[in-house]
């Protein structure tokens, strides 16, 4: 859910700098889940897709398949 939070809040800059990049690269990695939240999240990430570039929506899968949590 949370990540499915971050998605969008930098699809629409809600307290962060707009980015379709990075809010991709969210809904991707929510989607991935299974949560109850993965309809949304994929239909989130291709509904930005239909606005990027295709060099854009390559970052945003690169960034999803690099990211790792951070450990404390």
């Amino acid at each position: 859910m949370v990540q499915s939070n971050m998605g969008t809040m930098y699809k629409f800059g809600w307290g962060v700098p707009q980015d379709y990049v990075i809010a991709h690269m969210w809904f991707n990695l929510s989607a991935a889940q299974g949560c109850m939240l993965s309809d949304f999240s994929a239909a989130e990430r291709d509904d930005l897709a239909s606005k990027m570039t295709p060099a854009q929506i390559a970052e945003a899968q690169k960034l999803a398949r690099e990211w790792k949590p951070k450990s404390n």
